[in-house]
């Protein structure tokens, strides 16, 4: 059987639905979501194989003004993202006007030749007449195969973004396992979960600031896998808000945290956290390389 591969790019501005859009794509969730921008840091790949054909959606951080060190390795990772892959799906708000970061890259996907497709995510949030006015802006900048509104939440159009996404793929061996959906090794994938629980449960700066290490990863005869974490934050101050009253908001991040490791790995999680201060790590390169975010 003769198999064929694309790799496509998954790029947009901060809170667009991009890794809502990765997760759909794959069938279960490997990006981690919140209604904070900048959630994601690193690119993940979402696998999708389909009878003789595999699909690697790349999801890239949102891209967006750097201000810290981290942020120019999230900037950066989303220009790269760009660069040699089959296509690249340029996800956007239903806003008709195109934004600065939109524009940018546009800019980019023209400069590399790169061919596009725009998905306009959120359309179950607008009327329909305000869709059409939208798809003529984005048309004008004729940077695009095709323009698809869909909805990522729901998943309305998502199957019809597969089937245009399906014309990028050659003639190739698959890159990786049919069974596999990330390539993502399992440790780092414990150490998003526990970084969105963060970010749902704490305010305004605070989780922007924290990063995760996993310690000890290790399976047990029985198929228990513990986990020992250590949650880094840049003040004194935020470590007492992480931690709560009684560690009352330490256990509450760490429980839904353990749930939503123990449906990924599929048995039981013993999960420790602990708390760490790290000042200022996000503006030294040292540290954003420690924590894995590295070309």
């Amino acid at each position: 059987m003769n198999t064929k591969t694309a790799i496509i790019t998954i790029a947009g501005r901060p809170n667009v639905g991009k890794s809502t859009l990765t997760n759909y794509l794959v069938g279960e969730k490997i990006a981690i979501v919140s209604n904070k921008p900048q959630t994601t840091r690193n690119r993940i790949c979402g696998i999708v194989t389909r009878g003789n054909s595999q699909y690697v959606f790349v999801d890239t951080p949102g891209f967006h003004k750097a201000r810290t060190k981290l942020g120019d390795y999230m900037v950066n990772a989303v220009r790269d993202s760009i660069s040699d892959v089959d296509a690249t799906i340029l996800v956007v708000e239903p806003i008709p006007s195109v934004g600065t970061q939109e524009a940018a890259l546009i800019e980019s996907i023209q400069a590399k030749h790169c061919p596009a497709i725009l998905a306009i995510n959120k359309i179950d949030t607008v009327e329909k007449d305000k869709l059409l006015e939208v798809i003529a802006v984005y048309a004008e900048t004729g940077a695009f195969d095709s323009i698809i509104p869909i909805s990522a939440k729901t998943g309305d159009g998502v199957e019809q973004l597969m089937e245009l996404c399906d014309k990028y793929a050659v003639e190739s061996p698959f890159l990786f396992p049919d069974d596999v959906t990330t390539d993502q090794p399992e440790r780092q994938v414990m150490a998003e979960i526990i970084r969105e629980k963060l970010l749902w449960c704490l305010e305004k700066e605070i989780p922007h600031g924290t990063a995760v290490e996993i310690n000890t990863f290790s399976e047990r005869d029985n198929g228990i896998i513990d986990i020992d974490a250590t949650i880094y934050c840049e003040k004194a101050s935020h470590k007492g808000i992480i931690i709560g009253k009684q560690g009352a908001m330490l256990k509450k991040i760490s429980s839904m945290a353990r749930a939503d490791c123990e449906r990924f790995m599929g048995t039981k999680v013993y999960l420790t956290t602990w708390v760490k201060v790290k000042e200022n790590w996000r503006d030294s390169d040292f540290m954003v390389r420690n924590f894995g975010y590295t070309e």
